[in-house]
């Protein structure tokens, strides 16, 4: 719709399609906005505050000095580290964690009450400082726990589609041998079966972008594509065998463990004459 009829309305799109420029988060607490401006060892200075008056939640919004964009899949390192931060944002401020960061409050509409606190525009490279300073950033491959890829939220959604959709695809490759159309279209429709699985699910465009970017990887680099089925077969039986031989270790290694507290339990019956 128009800017002017957008104006009007209680809530509006935090970003255009494709990229972000300001990063939301939604903190349902009634001392949202003290949440926000409480930043001493712990987060930045967020740029805009909306909260509503009658219950005091409200939105907190940072503006990237850069946008990151989300469907340029030949970066996803740069999403990946939005992702992180905007997590850790979330984690410093006590954030709603279902938030999908697509509707923000409108700071023009009478509803909410607007604070512009500073006009700063952010790099990830400083918000993420104060953020790991105080400890709220999240664990290194946290974004690969089965829990987020199930059901992520915000920008996370492209990268747990991204991951778990490539994953899936390097495994469908072997039923494509030799028809390229064929591996896109299976590729295309897992990615929609899974965004489908998300409470809050990404744009069929985007969707699609993620699924042709996986593709075109595969038909153009993967080792396994280009050598054929008996690459695919011999990649396979290493892996199986590399697994099995892991499992054998951790098993003897547990048997000894086991081994070895029964001993120890037998010679302290032993040593204090108990019976068993």
């Amino acid at each position: 719709m128009s800017r002017r009829r957008a104006l009007a309305r209680e809530l509006l799109e935090a970003n255009c399609a494709g990229m972000v420029n300001l990063v939301v988060i939604d903190c349902d607490e009634p001392d949202a906005e003290l949440r926000g401006l409480s930043t001493r060892d712990s987060h930045a200075l967020p740029n805009l505050i909306i909260s509503n008056p009658v219950n005091g939640h409200a939105h907190l919004g940072w503006v990237l000095a850069e946008p990151v964009t989300t469907t340029d899949y030949a970066r996803l390192k740069p999403l990946a580290y939005l992702t992180s931060v905007l997590e850790g944002l979330r984690r410093a401020t006590g954030g709603d964690r279902d938030y999908g960061g697509l509707l923000t409050k409108n700071p023009f509409h009478p509803r909410w009450n607007a604070h512009h606190v500073h006009y700063h525009r952010y790099s990830l490279d400083e918000l993420h400082a104060p953020l790991a300073a105080s400890g709220s950033m999240p664990e290194p491959g946290w974004m690969r726990r089965k829990a987020h890829l199930l059901d992520p939220s915000g920008p996370g959604r492209n990268c747990a589609l991204f991951t778990g959709a490539r994953r899936w695809a390097y495994r469908e490759v072997r039923h494509h041998f030799g028809d390229p159309d064929g591996l896109e279209a299976a590729i295309r429709a897992g990615a929609v079966e899974r965004n489908q699985g998300f409470s809050d699910p990404l744009p069929a465009a985007e969707v699609r972008a993620i699924a042709d970017s996986i593709s075109r990887w595969i038909l153009t680099r993967s080792r396994l594509w280009r050598n054929g089925p008996k690459a695919y077969e011999e990649t396979f039986h290493a892996i199986q065998t590399a697994r099995g031989h892991k499992g054998g270790l951790q098993g003897s290694a547990t048997r000894a463990w086991q081994s070895g507290q029964i001993r120890g339990r037998v010679e302290r019956r032993e040593a204090f004459g108990w019976e068993r």
